[in-house]
């Protein structure tokens, strides 16, 4: 048997289609009929009809069809499917045979085509003898037909041409050669798909008819066949829904059988193909569960039936086919469209299929052990007639015997012994791997790589078996590093051991070196006789000598492995080989700290280099290297001992390089680091480490950063979680696992022996020249020189500070944008030690908020360190946080002449501006200087001049200035008119003389004009007097261009009487001035309401009285007219014997007398109030005194 036999064959794993040949199309010479063929066969899209369409010749011998059996009563079936009835109606057989011919319905010679048309269909019958195959005949006509029923002629033509043909209406079909070929053929396709079907169904029909013949006791096998024809058909058919019904229904009988073992084979065979076509169908219908039950039923019931005992071989062979179609067709399926999880994809399908190709390996391997001496037989029992088997699952040298008792026992045996010489020739291992291979990537694509790397290592194993030792190398170099991660070290032991074997066995110097370091140490768990067997030939190979082979290799291989090492003894090559440890686990530990996180440049840096063996024996390096970033420490960093080859192993205790197991060794280095380190990081970039010595081989240990392998940090994670106490150890040993690597130290500068201290007056005032003082003292014993200075804003800070804040060490002139914000590198000089020196800073700032304010003072000094004298720049910083505010805050507001707030001016007339000035800062503020800037839209009424010059302003304090302004009349202007700007020149109190004076510039907000068309103001005096004359003149002045018609009237007042005209009409001409004269003559005293001037605009109906209050006076205060009298009005809040409390209401007065009368007057009134307040017990509203 070939190793192919259990392969599924071809045609039971195609998607059966209905099978159509074409003849009359010559399509090599005529260019219409090669079109008419390719618009069947290219580019058949999914929505086409599903039919396998071949170009046969009209003349082709179809498979002769058998004589129908009338009785099935003496007929013994010899199997259950022949091997070729498949394959015979997908492409031997054709359910529509279609026949082409060029004829149009107006050919002239219409007569002889249609005989010549006739002849071909009926050539075509008669190699279709006996068989249920349609006939259709396609006239391949150049023009385009009429609609049916308006050719006449064509009607009649097509009924003559089906008489002489024999055929149908539905069988005749026209196809016209024009633009529209493809849509054509598609109606064609169609209309044969129809033909096709009921072609099927006739067979099915056919085959059905069989079982009433059929009994159970003789035709058990035909129930089987027959079931899977019906079944096939339906397929064929497109019915897919009664196929699964049919197959599953052939299932269940193939397992009715009676199984021997002379027919197991042949029922396992039939078996497995049924599955695979239920399992198919079941994932087309998109039910994967189905299938996936369907599968494991398959398996529980087959799984068992081995049959012979020297075959078992072959029942693993099926088992492990079994699996892989499956998994074929569940990834077939997952590209269509399925969704497949971690738990069910098809890698486990194909893992199964492994692993019985793996047992079959196994079987073959024991079962077809025979000597070399046994030759095959001949003549060969596995050959047959023809090439091929009758039936399915049959034994060639027994072909349709059906009986359970073997006829021939020698026979038999022959046969037996062939298919076991022809097993002990398949290549097993390439079965396996493929196997394996398909399942790797499906646990790759669905996130399982616990799963694919089980795997990878089972494939390496299988390359290790196949002699394919480099890629067995690859495939177990790739999971090593999985199985180190995640610490499965007896996983990795076995990795390791079979990798070993590889690298001997190709006489790969490196990697065996490597491997041997590695089961040499603390995770590899091969027991001490072991471990000393690769610990000798790790040395060999060292000594350059050749190592034993390894156990459990073959014997041809190991001879040629140790040509292969022979051959690498004799060659001069590199004897150096550097190995990096940091991604295995070698049997060396190495571990580097530093004495301290930082060291001054002043102190040597000190750090220890713990080393610990955890081979069998005792073992010797010849070097110790340790590499920095900055190389040029790496020559204070070097241990090396001198040592022969062969004393890698003697001496054990003697020297710094000897490491015994399980102890650690502790190396100390030290060295003085360099000025320009200071501030940078010293790191360990590398510990090498080296066995044997450059006459045999040298084998160079490379720990990467401050030691650790592959295992460090799992190792570390552990002990950390632990809770086992460590066992106490003498004061020359430590615990392995309490050294923590520290890789890097930090190189800082001397710690510096200044002081350096600062003095402000905090807050900072914006803009204003702020004093910093700063005070250095020398505290060191020799003299420091190149004192420098850096002051100013500390960098890192937002970059709106850095632009708003300027740094000088000049007070006496203001800075600009030019001063930067940090000074650097100040020059001071030297100092002797305790002197002291004092360096003003100036820093003004332009915005407020918090700023830190950085002081570094930095200078030179030299010292001795390790016998060896350095100059060190020492430094110290100190940093300050000041506050910046603002010095003062301008309230600016609009009034009119009678002090009332304005929301807007009016063009023309006069209105005041006030200034507020509130100060702000804690400091005393003088305020040197004002000045007023006004824009060109403004005018002055009066000079300009300051009103707070040399001010002196404390906390909380105010100072304020008015200023009469006029508006002249601009027009509309959108957004306001501008009002110019108030600078206010100050500085603190405190500052020093020569400190420049701050200039504050206060933009002054825009005000709003408005135009009116008539101006009224009033010329009357400051105060009247009862019963005596007030003149008031009113001025009425029109501001527009019109001529404007004046109503005025006065409406009186209780207080007043007054002479004038009390209503009048008038009319004032553009820009001029009307004046009105009134006596008023006052009746009361106090604050009196004046009588209301009421005008009225005709051309202006808006102009209201109210606006007109705005420009002219409402009250006026009014005093009595007495002589030598003083009149008081008291209010006595409270009174309690002789304490009493009183409160001046109102005062009115006028006196003629000088002053020291009126004052001599004044006192005896209160005189007189005292007196009479002794006798009063009760509250008193108004008390009235009048002398």
């Amino acid at each position: 048997m070939s190793p192919t036999q259990w392969d599924l064959p071809v045609e039971l794993c195609c998607r059966p289609m209905a099978f159509v040949t074409l003849t009359g199309l010559d399509v090599v010479y005529n260019a219409v009929h090669r079109a008419v063929w390719d618009a069947f066969c290219a580019n058949r899209r999914a929505d086409r009809v599903p039919i396998s369409f071949k170009v046969l010749p009209g003349d082709h011998e179809y498979p002769k069809c058998r004589p129908k059996r009338t009785s099935y009563e003496w007929y013994i079936p010899k199997g259950i499917l022949k091997t070729g009835w498949m394959n015979k109606h997908l492409n031997l057989v054709p359910a529509l045979v279609v026949v082409f011919y060029e004829l149009d319905w107006d050919e002239p010679q219409w007569k002889e085509k249609q005989s010549e048309c006739a002849t071909r269909v009926e050539i075509v019958r008669q190699s279709l003898q006996g068989r249920n195959t349609k006939v259709a005949v396609v006239l391949i006509q150049k023009k385009t037909p009429l609609p049916p029923g308006e050719d006449v002629i064509a009607s009649e033509r097509a009924a003559a041409l089906c008489n002489a043909c024999e055929l149908s209406g539905k069988s005749l079909f026209v196809l016209p050669h024009t633009d529209h070929l493809v849509g054509y053929i598609i109606r064609l396709e169609n209309a044969f798909y129809e033909h096709a079907q009921t072609y099927y169904y006739t067979e099915i029909r056919r085959v059905k008819s069989h079982k009433e013949f059929l009994n159970k006791t003789t035709h058990q096998l035909l129930f089987v066949r027959h079931q899977f024809k019906i079944a096939f058909f339906s397929e064929l058919k497109q019915d897919t829904q009664n196929a699964l019904k049919n197959y599953r229904t052939a299932y269940n009988l193939v397992h009715e059988l009676r199984a021997h073992e002379t027919n197991i084979l042949e029922i396992k065979t039939m078996a497995g193909f049924i599955n695979y076509k239920i399992c198919r169908l079941c994932f087309q219908h998109n039910t994967p569960l189905d299938a996936i039950a369907q599968f494991r039923k398959h398996i529980d019931l087959c799984k068992k039936k081995i049959g012979s005992a020297e075959l078992s071989f072959e029942h693993a062979a099926w088992m492990s086919k079994q699996f892989q179609a499956f998994g074929d067709l569940f990834d077939e399926a997952i590209k269509l469209g399925l969704t497949a999880i971690q738990t069910q994809n098809p890698g486990f399908y194909y893992q199964q299929a492994a692993y019985y190709a793996q047992e079959r390996k196994q079987l073959a391997k024991s079962l077809c052990n025979h000597e070399a001496s046994i030759m095959y037989p001949n003549p060969d029992p596995l050959e047959t007639q023809t090439g091929v088997l009758d039936f399915y699952g049959q034994r060639s040298w027994r072909q349709g015997i059906l009986s359970f008792d073997l006829s021939d026992p020698e026979k038999e045996k022959v046969g037996v012994l062939a298919i076991q010489l022809k097993e002990r020739n398949v290549a097993h291992s390439e079965i396996i791997i493929t196997l394996l291979s398909n399942a790797v990537a499906q646990f790759k694509k669905y996130k399982c790589p616990r799963m694919k790397s089980h795997l990878m290592v089972q494939m390496g194993e299988e390359y290790y078996y196949a002699k394919d030792y480099t890629k067995a190398l690859k495939l177990l170099d790739y999971v090593m590093c999985d199985y180190r991660s995640e610490g499965w070290w007896t996983l990795l032991t076995s990795i390791l051991t079979t990798a070993l074997k590889c690298s001997y066995l190709m006489a790969q110097l490196k990697d065996y070196i490597t491997y041997s370091l590695e089961l040499l140490g603390r995770a590899s768990t091969l027991k001490d006789d072991q471990k000393s067997r690769i610990e000798k030939n790790l040395i060999n190979v060292l000594m350059n000598e050749s190592p034993d082979p390894e156990p459990d290799c073959d014997i041809f291989a190991v001879k040629t492995a140790q040509k292969l090492w022979a051959d690498r003894i004799s060659l001069a090559g590199s004897n150096i080989f550097t190995i990096g440890v940091q991604d295995f686990v070698p049997f060396v530990q190495c571990k580097a700290k530093f004495h301290a996180p930082s060291f001054h440049v002043d102190v040597p840096v000190e750090f220890d280099i713990y080393l610990k063996a955890d081979c069998p024996h005792p073992i010797r390096f010849s070097k110790l290297c340790v590499s920095f970033n900055n190389q040029e420490y790496n020559q204070f960093c070097v241990i090396e001992e001198a040592s022969k080859a062969n004393e890698v192993l003697e001496n054990p205790t003697q020297g710094k390089m000897c490491l015994v197991p399980g102890k650690t060794r502790k190396l100390l280095f030290k060295f003085v680091a360099k000025t320009e380190d200071v501030g940078k990081k010293i790191e360990i970039t590398s510990v090498d480490l080296a066995l044997g010595n450059e006459t045999g081989r040298c084998v160079v240990l490379n720990w990467q950063g401050g030691g650790g392998d592959a295992a460090s940090s799992q190792e570390a994670l552990q002990a950390a979680r632990s809770f086992k106490r460590r066992p106490k150890l003498p004061d020359n040993e430590v615990h392995w696992d309490s050294i923590i690597i520290q890789a890097s130290t930090m190189i800082i500068s001397r710690v510096p022996n200044i002081s350096v201290h600062l003095r402000h007056e905090p807050p900072a005032l914006t803009n204003e020249m702020y004093c910093l003082v700063v005070t250095v003292q020398s505290h060191e014993k020799t003299q420091i020189r190149d004192v420098k200075l850096t002051a100013g804003l500390k960098p890192g800070q937002d970059a709106n500070l850095t632009q708003k804040t300027h740094v000088t060490l000049h007070g006496t002139e203001l800075c600009d944008e030019s001063y930067p914000a940090l000074l650097t590198d100040i020059p001071v000089g030297d100092l002797h030690p305790g002197e002291q020196l004092e360096k003003m800073l100036y820093v003004r700032c332009g915005t407020v908020g918090s700023r830190m304010f950085l002081v570094y003072v930095s200078y030179l000094i030299n010292i001795t360190a390790e016998e060896k004298e350095i100059v060190c720049k020492c430094h110290k910083d100190e940093t300050v946080t000041i506050e910046t505010v603002f010095p003062f805050d301008v309230a600016v507001k609009f009034v009119s002449t009678k002090f009332e707030h304005l929301e807007r001016v009016y063009a023309d007339i006069p209105f005041l501006l006030m200034t507020d000035l509130l100060s702000a800062s804690p400091w005393a503020l003088t305020v040197v200087s004002s000045e007023l800037q006004l824009a060109p839209s403004m005018t002055t009424v009066d000079q300009l001049e300051s009103q707070v010059d040399n001010v002196v302003l404390q906390t909380g304090e105010s100072a304020s200035e008015c200023f009469c302004l006029r508006c002249p009349s601009l027009g509309n202007v959108e957004g306001g008119v501008a009002t110019g700007h108030y600078i206010i020149s100050w500085k603190r109190t405190s500052a020093m003389e020569n400190i420049p004076v701050i200039r504050t510039v206060i933009t002054l907000p825009h005000v709003i004009v408005e135009n009116i068309p008539l101006h009224v103001n009033a010329d009357l005096p400051s105060f009247g007097r009862v019963r005596e004359s007030l003149p008031v003149k009113y001025h009425l002045q029109n501001k527009t261009d019109f001529v404007q018609d004046v109503e005025i009237s006065v409406e009186p007042s209780d207080a007043f009487m007054f002479s004038g005209l009390k209503q009048i009409r008038l009319r004032i001409l553009p820009g001029t001035e009307q004046e009105m004269l009134y006596n008023f003559y006052p009746l009361m005293a106090g604050y009196q309401q004046l009588p209301s001037l009421n005008i009225n605009l005709l051309r202006f109906p808006n102009f209201t009285n109210q606006l007109l209050r705005r420009f002219i006076p409402t009250s006026i205060f009014v005093k009595v007219k007495l002589k030598n009298f003083l009149l008081f009005k008291f209010k006595v809040l409270k009174t309690n014997r002789l304490l009493f409390h009183v409160h001046f209401t109102e005062q009115y007065f006028e006196t003629n007398s000088d002053s020291f009368a009126f004052y001599s007057m004044y006192l005896a009134v209160l005189l007189f109030i005292s007196i009479k307040l002794l006798f009063i017990e009760s509250n008193f509203k108004d008390l009235y005194f009048l002398r």
